[in-house]
């Protein structure tokens, strides 16, 4: 990172760890700004697919009407067994293992700005839920997703027009204008799904193994030295087989609540009374979705450089604006009243 940074050279990397990317921001941020280095991290499926279908969510909340809340549903499907990479594994045992130093690490920075988010906070709800107009049972999932999608609204609120490119032509300028500002704040959570009850219990097992040891250097070692024990099968060292990457793809099912009159959201404590969902899907997310998404991320910003900001450490809000144009599939959204 530092090298990039003095060498004034645009970087992309698929990192999804939330202490990672803010370290990086803190550390090299200021340093990259000025020498014109563009860093960007979670160029892949964290957190490329969760920031477009949020925004493409949003983009379906015509006025008057207003969101409130957007949970992206995680499932993942497989024609023969889902097995993840070991490195993914890892990523969320060492988040664990690193979860003190990343809350130490945010008392120490500036508080970012919170945008005004009309009606009720997003509830917790229950911890297994049962979503019946998708046929799935869903858990909560910690994920890089929030921070990224939290990030952009915080930029958005500071920069509601999005942040300026180095030497953007006027009709690039009218566009970036144009798009960012349809953008409609809402609270995001992630969950994970499976389409049975025993298999979200299986999700809910893993989790639990990982918060009771990924805490202690010793269960860290455990954690990292059985990933097929302690992950239920989901992952292995050495990964999946070509097979099983094949047969694999992705679904995230972005549920909004909302209002269908911004009037009625600033009444006080009402609940929403619209609901508008889209859906996310591609093939399997580890190798094939990642590797398509970081290509697609590189060249936005090889033929569009003067579209993106001068520099400076940046999630991938500012290359998803720019691949939005490009031809991400998604399903036609589906509106529920």
């Amino acid at each position: 990172m530092e090298q990039v940074q003095n060498a004034g050279c645009d970087y992309l990397d698929i990192s999804g760890e939330p202490e990672f990317m803010e370290r990086a921001e803190a550390a090299h941020h200021e340093r990259a700004a000025e020498s014109g280095a563009l860093v960007v991290s979670a160029c892949g499926f964290d957190s490329v697919p969760a920031e477009l279908g949020m925004m493409f969510n949003s983009l379906q909340w015509v006025g008057p009407a207003v969101p409130n809340s957007v949970e992206a549903y995680v499932e993942l499907e497989s024609e023969k067994r889902i097995v993840g990479n070991f490195a993914t594994y890892e990523s969320a045992v060492l988040g664990v293992a690193n979860g003190r130093k990343l809350q130490e690490l945010r008392k120490t920075r500036p508080r970012r700005p919170r945008p005004v988010i009309l009606g009720p906070s997003l509830s917790q709800g229950e911890t297994i839920e049962s979503q019946k107009k998708l046929g799935l049972w869903a858990v909560r999932l910690p994920s890089a997703d929030l921070t990224v999608v939290r990030r952009t609204l915080a930029i958005l609120t500071k920069n509601p027009h999005g942040l300026p490119g180095l030497n953007e032509s006027a009709e690039t300028f009218t566009k970036r204008e144009t798009f960012w500002s349809s953008i409609k704040p809402a609270h995001f959570g992630v969950r994970i799904c499976s389409k049975s009850l025993l298999g979200i219990l299986r999700i809910i097992m893993v989790g639990v193994f990982i918060g009771l040891l990924g805490g202690v250097g010793f269960g860290k070692w455990l954690l990292l030295k059985f990933p097929l024990i302690f992950s239920l099968g989901f992952f292995r060292k050495k990964g999946p087989t070509e097979e099983e990457v094949e047969s694999a793809s992705f679904k995230i099912w972005f549920v909004g609540h909302g209002f269908s009159d911004e009037s009625i959201a600033s009444q006080g404590n009402i609940k929403p009374n619209m609901e508008i969902i889209t859906r996310v899907m591609g093939p399997e997310g580890g190798y094939q979705a990642t590797s398509i998404i970081l290509i697609q991320c590189a060249l936005t910003v090889l033929c569009q450089r003067n579209n993106h900001p001068k520099g400076g450490i940046i999630h991938d809000n500012s290359t998803t604006y720019n691949i939005i144009p490009h031809g991400n599939e998604q399903a036609p959204p589906h509106h529920e009243m």
